[in-house]
């Protein structure tokens, strides 16, 4: 019985480490536009990675994303937009970026994530509705690799503000946004699957011998 109890408690072990610590990054500023043919940001500034901040008066590089169309809903109320032909991409600079990416030269900027939203992205309205200052939170999954060609997974929200009626006019601006990319680690995954199976063909012999 405690032989069964150990091999379950490491199977349970078994998902939990096959994943890295996730990616956490922050951006803010920079302005959309915003129709029902999809959003798409503008210069949106990263303010961090991980554990790096961007100094004040500067930035890490800069978050782009756009979306699909609007499938669902309205821009003014709310909706949800299509990932069909989405982006979301983060370009990191300087020599911070130089040293994570190991690319020389990223003055200009290099590709630290690039991937696209994964599923419907929602559009949610989070002010009163019919105000002139409206407050809105595009969310949604999204899917891609990072600069080392590591496949990863996560989730984005993006607070979003038009001011004056802007919103007729198909601009908006960032005020916050937040993401998280989770990393899997294939190799820790296979070390602790073959340890898991030795362990088990020990206590098989052990069983039999009894």
């Amino acid at each position: 019985m405690r032989r069964v109890l150990v091999l379950a408690l490491l199977a349970l072990a078994l998902p939990i480490a096959a994943w890295a610590d996730p990616i956490n990054f922050t951006n803010e500023f920079g302005s959309i536009s915003i129709s029902t043919a999809g959003i798409s940001s503008i210069g949106s500034q990263m303010e961090t990675w991980g554990l790096a901040k961007a100094t004040p008066g500067h930035a890490l590089g800069f978050v782009s994303f756009s979306t699909g169309a609007l499938l669902t809903g309205s821009l003014q109320y709310g909706g949800t937009f299509s990932a069909t032909g989405s982006s979301f991409d983060v370009m990191g600079v300087g020599k911070w970026a130089a040293k994570l990416t190991g690319v020389a030269g990223c003055g200009t900027g290099c590709a630290i994530f690039t991937g696209a939203f994964v599923g419907p992205i929602d559009w949610t309205l989070t002010s009163a509705p019919g105000k002139k200052n409206l407050t809105y939170v595009l969310s949604g999954d999204i899917a891609g690799q990072l600069w080392n060609g590591r496949n990863v997974h996560g989730f984005t929200t993006q607070d979003i503000y038009t001011v004056n009626g802007q919103l007729t006019q198909g601009i908006g601006h960032i005020s916050m946004g937040k993401s998280t990319l989770t990393v899997p680690e294939p190799g820790t995954l296979g070390l602790l699957g073959t340890g898991l199976v030795g362990i088990a063909g020990i206590f098989r012999r052990k069983m039999m011998g009894t």
